[in-house]
């Protein structure tokens, strides 16, 4: 379907007196119904197979239809899921505020984007590590035993690089990224530059829909991580420049600097004290100083805007 975007009037950095920016004193008033978040994983483990006509009909989003009954009596008696469930149950008050947190969110969302609705959320339970909050215009889908904290047991044998984006606070940031999908362009050639400036605008995304989280909770990184990304700054602009990588179409580079991963690859070795892809975080960094230095570029004109015109006129500086 296609999207139509809601121009901005006013720029986004207006200020106010107080502190708050006059955008964000109207978001706070933007009407986006009741965000309540449904236990579907209470309301599926604590079924039995003769309810499974009833669940069928209830929440036909996560019985694909492709699938037979049989799969779905089996997860509910699954020793693993169990565990998987009771787990998250013990850990569930450590989401007291993600109704308020989604709520933010979506506000943000409808302001900007005016084909927004509010989905319904659900929280469900994975077995597929990889599998984050998903967003789609009727429902965000939450696999809760995710994001347990990094220290929980469930994720014994992970690797710390994975388990760390396994916090309460990553919920929120994985939501805005499952959402920017439908929005941004995709990059227009196989450049290290189209991709990571690709990355780059997600996370403007989050800058702008998500303002109060940590620019550590946006890229999934620990807070020393980040200092180091923004202590080496131009450390690693250098090397990009030096190796001439912005225009190189090597798929390698996104193994390198793109792909999660325990650290970036700069063949170095400095290489173990390094966050992974900081590609991602530099390709944010040229995003950031494009809208800054170009401030009657709205959101959706950012979103649909070519990397290369992107860099061209960021007029990006790393920081010393």
């Amino acid at each position: 379907m296609k999207k139509y975007f809601l121009l901005l009037i006013f720029p986004l950095v207006l200020i106010s007196c107080n502190g708050k920016s006059e955008i964000e004193k109207e978001i706070e008033k933007v009407e986006i119904g009741e965000v309540k978040i449904v236990r579907f994983d209470d309301v599926f483990y604590n079924s039995k197979p003769e309810d499974l006509p009833k669940l069928k009909e209830a929440y036909p989003y996560f019985f694909p239809q492709n699938f037979p009954d049989s799969v779905w009596v089996n997860n509910m008696n699954d020793p693993f899921m169990r565990q998987l469930k009771e787990e998250t149950d013990k850990e569930f008050a450590k989401f007291n505020t993600l109704e308020g947190d989604l709520e933010s969110a979506f506000k943000h969302m409808k302001y900007y984007f005016n084909d927004f609705s509010t989905p319904e959320v659900f929280t469900i339970i994975s077995d597929n590590e990889n599998q984050r909050a998903v967003y789609s215009p009727e429902v965000v889908a939450i696999p809760i035993n995710l994001y347990l904290g990094k220290d929980n047991k469930l994720y014994d044998g992970l690797p710390s690089y994975q388990v760390q984006t396994f916090e309460p606070n990553q919920i929120v940031p994985d939501v805005v990224s499952s959402f920017a999908t439908d929005y941004i362009a995709p990059p227009k050639n196989r450049t290290f530059l189209a991709l990571i400036v690709y990355f780059g605008k997600e996370l403007y995304m989050k800058d702008v829909i998500i303002p109060n989280a940590t620019d550590a909770a946006k890229m999934g990184y620990t807070d020393e991580q980040e200092l180091w990304a923004e202590e080496n700054e131009s450390e690693i602009w250098r090397y990009f420049i030096e190796n001439k990588l912005l225009f190189d179409t090597d798929a390698k580079l996104a193994a390198r600097f793109v792909n999660p991963a325990p650290f970036s690859k700069f063949y170095l070795e400095l290489d173990n004290e390094s966050p992974g892809r900081l590609g991602i975080w530099m390709g944010w960094q040229i995003v950031r100083a494009y809208m800054e230095n170009n401030k009657d570029v709205t959101l959706q004109n950012l979103l649909n805007t070519d990397a290369k015109t992107i860099f061209d006129n960021s007029k990006y500086k790393p920081k010393k």
